[in-house]
This record gives C-alpha cells, structure tokens and sequence, in this order.
C-alpha cells in the first residue's frame, strides 16, 4: 500500500470514528502502525468493523477479510463500512448478521 493510500485509509477510519462516536458509540482506531495486529475500529459492541475509504469497490474481498478478522478478534458480527469520495457511508454485512442485531435491538438484548 502506498503511502497516499494508507493516509486517505487512516483518514477514512478517523472520519467513521467521529461519526460513530457522535451516535454514542465510544469507537477508536486501532492505529495506523497496526497492519493487522488489531481491528481498524473498536468499541461497536457485537460488530467487527472492516473500514473502507477507496473509489472503487471489491465488496467481496473486503467482506472476506472481515470475516477473517472477525475470527480471529472475536469481537462481532462482521462488517465492511466503505464510502468514496463525496459520497455517503454505506455498511455490507451478512443477511444472517444483521437480522441477529435488529433482532436483538427489537427486544432490547445486549448482544455481543
């Protein structure tokens, strides 16, 4: 990854951030030196977040990854937030995933 790409990437996860945590979700980054070691975003209770700031899509790679990821941290359903340039946020997640959180929301359950 080139070095234009990894600030426009680090910028993407800062911007979803803030957003989140202006919902009331205490989100943070995992860091731009972590290359793996630790999700892009934290503290989204029971989803594993795949953060994405690029022009084209390659929504099944990414959703890949995310599952991986959300494997390997056990921290949640997983999800890839993507958005290109002026354009709005958008999330992908399994069918099965995002029944589970309605659901949950629905009821009022807490799940992780």
């Amino acid at each position: 990854m080139g070095a234009k790409s990894a600030r426009k990437g680090a910028a993407g996860e800062r911007e979803l951030a803030a957003i989140l945590r202006e919902h009331g979700y205490p989100v943070e980054r995992g860091g731009s030196l972590s290359f793996g070691e630790v999700p892009d975003l934290t503290g989204l209770p029971g989803v594993h977040i795949e953060c994405k700031r690029r022009e084209t899509t390659e929504i099944w790679k990414w959703m890949a990854q995310a599952e991986a990821d959300a494997q390997r941290f056990q921290d949640g359903a997983p999800a890839v937030f993507f958005r290109r340039s002026r354009s709005p946020w958008c999330v992908v997640m399994k069918l099965e995933d995002w029944l589970n959180l309605y659901q949950a929301a629905e009821t009022g359950e807490n799940r992780k």
